[in-house]
């Protein structure tokens, strides 16, 4: 959960109340957050910036407040207080317009097709004639840099840019050009610097290094400029210093670039509406027009409301209450979601507004209902059926197999559900399009690229960690394992396997064969070809050809065994030969 720091003294001026710290404290909790930490720090007042206090110290305290994940809403001081003042009734929920340029022309930012292959979307908005004090200024740097560590990943979907209007001309152009032909003054530095060079300045920077590796090995850097060339930034790193903002703008445009278009407009949304209060018309938003390379023109932000219809009973039968429409629909509308009882039947209509992003489904609404409603106000009550809990039977059967397997003379290990595609094909002579394996789709290193299909790669990758040991090794393996399957919901299933290796001078194939026999024992599966289990000569490539066999159990293939092939213990920096067994588990239920 975020947390957002607020000055005690300034959120209770806003408020319009001062309260204990118990009682602040409860209020949180009525709300759905959380009080974390009371602090005190010193504060440096300085006369500065027409600021009329005199200069000198003075212990502030902070209210540092845990707030939902997805309650972008609440990450600032001004939407913290407009949640908590509506929660009590003491105002009701603005209503956000989007307003065009006095001026009839739209601020417009056009998008060329360079930007496809590193940054390819971007949204804007205009704050006009805002009125910034020190705390709102803080406020609105403090936001941003919130909403970038949470909806934005760390810059990675989606960067802010914020610039003073009224240091530059538009219509504005984002583009993407080599590191060499940028160059531009960046923010907080007195001379300019080449896009190459600000990369190497930043290294260092114990803020800004965290972003670098976005855009450092491409080939073109995005960057965002004036009609008359002047820099306003290069996302997603630095803004430029010409258009910095300072408690004196009276215009600000607001840019977000990003490679998801649904976040930028998310995090456009929350910029304009928690700060619009500030502008000359409260709660209003002028328009900026961005023009994509195919001439798709879009106007930001959208602040779009929508509706949403649900009856009254699905609430009141997930949270445990008894309540009229109209008592739900006051609830709703405490927890900024303006509703009302429709009259057909028991139906209640709910406005969802631009702050609530988070409300994508019913149970968003009902959990609102329930935090209004109040979670201790809720009865308790007995629930209608009697359950008694008891372990999975795969499960059960696992446990009883490992102390089994201990005692037999192996050692178990356990390794990532997660591998590379070399270890699970090209390391076992297979083709990973034949392994049915799930793939991830942003592997952060190429040792987890798929979910491992087989648990042979894994216990082969402990031999080789642990080969300087004593021989004989004698390892096995529990686990699930993951298949592609179209007839499961999430397009795949886990599967729980049993895989043994045998590692010594000699390949051992009779101590795999035996422990196979003592784990059909165990099973209580009796040898033979119908209602038991028997082996049968295959062909894999995996094993030495003429020492594989397949295992049978009642005339279902569940596994194999045999003698791994040299060149499959090459690939794995082996040099002794070693027997494998792998197999199924749950037929055995």
């Amino acid at each position: 959960m975020p947390t957002v720091g607020v000055k005690r003294d300034l959120l209770f001026k806003a408020l319009g109340k001062t309260y204990s710290d118990e009682e602040f404290d409860e209020l949180c909790f009525e709300f759905g957050l959380e009080l974390d930490e009371i602090t005190t720090e010193k504060e440096i007042i300085s006369k500065e910036q027409g600021d009329s206090k005199a200069s000198g110290a003075s212990d502030l305290i902070l209210y540092k407040i845990d707030v939902p994940a997805n309650r972008y809403d609440l990450l600032c001081l001004e939407g913290l207080v407009r949640g908590l003042q509506v929660f009590k009734n003491k105002r009701e929920a603005p209503r956000y317009r989007r307003v065009r340029a006095s001026s009839g022309e739209p601020q417009r930012l056009i998008i060329t097709e360079e930007t496809a292959a590193v940054r390819p979307h971007a949204v804007a908005a205009v704050l006009r004639n805002i009125t910034f004090t020190r705390e709102r200024y803080d406020s609105f740097i403090e936001l941003q840099e919130k909403l970038h560590q949470n909806i934005c990943r760390k810059r990675s979907l989606v960067a802010i840019g914020t610039h003073d209007l009224d240091t530059i001309s538009g219509p504005f152009t984002y583009t993407a050009k080599p590191p060499a032909q940028i160059r531009f003054k960046p923010l907080n530095q007195s001379k300019e610097f080449s896009a190459s060079e600000l990369m190497s300045l930043y290294k260092t920077d114990g803020h800004l290094r965290h972003f670098l590796h976005i855009i450092e090995d491409e080939p073109l850097y995005p960057v965002i400029h004036d009609k008359n060339g002047v820099v306003l930034s290069m996302p997603p790193i630095i803004n430029g210093e010409h258009s910095k903002i300072s408690i004196k703008t009276k215009n600000v445009f607001i840019e977000c670039t990003a490679t998801d278009v649904t976040k930028a407009k998310i995090v456009l949304d929350m910029m304009v509406t928690a700060f619009s209060e500030y502008c000359a018309q409260p709660f209003t938003v002028e328009e900026a027009e961005v023009v994509y390379p195919d001439g798709k023109r879009c106007v930001y932000p959208e602040l779009a409301y929508r509706t949403e219809k649900l009856p009254s009973d699905y609430i009141n039968r997930k949270v445990g209450i008894k309540e009229s429409p109209e008592k739900i629909a006051q609830l709703l509308t405490r927890m900024c979601l303006k509703s009302r009882a429709t009259g057909a039947g028991d139906e209640i209509e709910v406005e969802i507004p631009p702050t609530r992003s988070d409300v994508i489904h019913a149970c968003d609404i009902m959990e609102d209902a329930a935090v209004a409603y109040g979670f201790n106000n809720i009865v308790r009550t007995t629930p209608r059926t009697c359950t008694v809990a008891n372990q999975f039977p795969i499960n059960k059967l696992t446990e009883l197999l490992r102390l089994d397997l201990a005692a037999a003379g192996f050692t178990e290990a356990l390794n990532f559900a997660l591998c590379s595609q070399e270890d699970l094909a090209d390391k076992l002579g297979k083709k990973i399009e034949d392994t049915k394996a799930v793939h991830i789709s942003n592997p952060k290193t190429a040792e987890f690229q798929v979910v491992r299909t087989s648990l042979l790669p894994g216990v082969l990758k402990t031999v080789a960690a642990n080969r300087k040991m004593p021989l004989p090794l004698k390892l096995f393996e529990i686990s699930d394992v993951v298949l592609k399957d179209e007839s499961k919901d999430v397009g795949a299933r886990n599967i729980r396997r049993f895989c043994a290796l045998f590692y010594s001078k000699s390949p051992g194939f009779e101590v795999i064969h035996g422990l196979l026999d003592r784990t059909m024992q165990l099973l209580e599966v009796r040898p033979g070809p119908e209602d038991g289990y028997h082996i049968r000569a295959a062909d894999d490539c995996t094993f030495f050809p003429g020492r594989c066999a397949e295992i049978f159990v009642r005339g279902q293939s569940v596994g194999r065994l045999g003698v791994l092939h040299p060149d499959v213990i090459t690939r794995f920096e082996l040099t002794m030969p070693c027997s494998a067994l792998e197999m199924d588990l749950e037929p055995f239920l």
